[in-house]
Formats: structure tokens, sequence, C-alpha cells
């Protein structure tokens, strides 16, 4: 089990903030684990799927599960950077101007519906979550740490939506899906609020303390040479694909670099193994890089590309 000198068990940490979201999210294992993952590894976290299925719950139950900061966003057509970022506005009493923080001077960050916005507001994000501080009109304010974004992103063939920049989906860490609940899990959502929303009773379990504690105790987490280079290797043949093109960048390598210590620390293990890094392939890596157009003849996806690339990519002992 994996212990550190801020004394902090990440094995235990991480399954109180699993079991807290899962009072609320039924039937996605796999989401709830990779939300955790993201928030241990100090990352945003992208969440797409249609309407209805649970995007807002889980990003809600994540941020009420942390003792920190939170604010939502609720993104509109119409709504500008000033908006995120906050506004100087002129004292009258003190005959100065007075900077008024906006919603992205939080700890943790609901953006919700985030491509209902248009490209201009969306790159409001970019700094904030790039480089963890925010300039306006020249003046530059630092973010709170933690900061984590958590996005809700619906598909884009919606009416009212707009594709994100590619600059932007690539500083999201984790991409993830929900899909739709099995009948017995739909039925049970029906249980769960026949009288009151689960989420409504949701109480912290963490501190700020324990999840600075623990984002430092995940940086710990071992990575042998040979798996950095499998690490390496993956993203280098992702990027060199006939069909692929524009690649994922360095910031996928440092991605499943991140991920694969906060998956192992998860499992009680304090080193990453290949299993950690192909699991994580796909919610990390197929959001980062761009298709060739004839693909779509093809009827080609990412997760095609991921596929082939981790069978032919042979795995270190």
């Amino acid at each position: 089990m994996v212990q550190t000198q801020v004394d902090i068990d990440l094995k235990a940490f991480a399954e109180r903030i699993t079991a807290n979201i899962e009072r609320v999210i039924v039937g996605k294992r796999e989401a709830v684990e990779l939300a955790v993952v993201g928030l241990l590894a100090g990352g945003h976290m992208l969440i797409e799927d249609v309407p209805g299925v649970g995007k807002t719950m889980l990003a809600r139950s994540l941020a009420r599960s942390l003792g920190c900061s939170f604010s939502r966003i609720q993104f509109t057509p119409d709504m500008l950077p000033s908006d995120l970022t906050g506004v100087n506005i002129f004292n009258q009493r003190s005959r100065e101007f007075e900077f008024r923080p906006g919603p992205l001077l939080a700890q943790v960050v609901l953006a919700d519906e985030i491509n209902r916005a248009t490209p201009k507001t969306q790159s409001a994000l970019l700094e904030a979550m790039g480089e963890g501080q925010i300039t306006v009109e020249g003046v530059t304010h630092t973010l709170p740490t933690p900061f984590m974004v958590l996005a809700t992103l619906n598909p884009i063939e919606y009416e009212g939506t707009f594709p994100l920049p590619e600059a932007q989906l690539d500083r999201f860490l984790l991409r993830v899906h929900l899909g739709y609940a099995e009948p017995e899990q739909e039925i049970e959502i029906l249980d769960r609020q026949q009288y009151e929303h689960p989420l409504d009773n949701l109480q912290a379990v963490a501190t700020e303390g324990e999840l600075s504690a623990a984002l430092t105790a995940t940086r710990n987490v071992f990575v042998s040479p040979a798996v950095k280079q499998y690490i390496v290797d993956l993203i280098r043949a992702v990027r060199d694909h006939p069909q692929v093109y524009v690649g994922p960048s360095t910031r996928a390598s440092l991605g499943l670099y991140r991920t694969g210590q906060a998956r192992a620390s998860m499992r009680g293990r304090d080193h990453v193994l290949p299993d950690d890094i192909k699991a994580l392939m796909y919610p990390v890596v197929a959001h980062r890089f761009l298709l060739q157009p004839e693909t779509r003849l093809r009827e080609l996806s990412p997760s095609d590309i991921l596929d082939e690339t981790l069978k032919q990519m042979p795995v270190p002992a």
C-alpha cells in the first residue's frame, strides 16, 4: 500500500472519493475511476456524451466530494471572456479600479456545456488551464491551487454547439464518456430519486489539505525507464501513423505518465505497469490527434488507430 512522507494512504483516499461519487452515479464505475485518476494526476477532465446521462452530476459529485472552493459556469452563445475571468470596476469612493474576480478563480470549476460558447469565450480557458493564471487588462492573477476544470460537452452534431479548438482539447488530461444506463441501473436511479436527489445530501469526504497531499504523493509513484520508453514509443507510433494528419503532442506523453502514476496509486502500487498505460490510452490520447480527411470514407476513428498501435507495439517485460 502506498505511503508517503505526508502520511496519506492514496488507495484509501481514492476509494473514499469513488464510493462517495457512486452514491449519485449508478453503474459507471469506469468513468468514476477515471474522474478520480484525473483528480490525482492534477489535470482537467472533459466529460462528453448526449444530454441527460449524468455528465453534470458526475462533475458536481466530484466537486462536492472535495473540501475545495467550487464554482459553476453555464456556457451560452452570448457569454463573453470577461464573464469567466472577471472585470475591473471603478470604485466611486476610492477613485480607483477594483478587480471583481470571475468564476474561474475557484479551485474546482464546473464548465457546463462548454461547447455552447463561441471559440472566443472558450479560448479564455486556455491560459487558466495551461498556466494556472488569468490576465485581465494586462494584470496577471494567479489561480488557487489545486485548480481543476471539469467540463461537460455535448456532441457537436447537436444544435447550438461549437467545436472546441484543438489547443483547448489538448489541455484536457482525460476525455470520458458515460453512455446510457442499463435497464436495472435505470430502475435503481428511479428508486434513489423517489423522494430526493442523492446529490442534495452529498457531503465532502476529503479536505483541501488531503487533496494537496494526495497530489504530491502521486508524483512519487515510480515509473521505470522501460515504461517511460513504452509511453514515448506509443505516442510516436500514433504520431507517425499514415492516417494521422496532426499527431498527439508531448503533452499526451506527459498525460500518460501522470495518469499512469494515479492509476497505480489507486490500486495500492508504488510503481506503474504497462497495463496502466494501455488502459489509459483511449481517455488520454484519443482526443489529441486529427485524422486525414479521407479516413471518413474508410470509416476509421481515433479508437481504431489506437487499437492498431497497441496491438503492434511490443509490451515491455
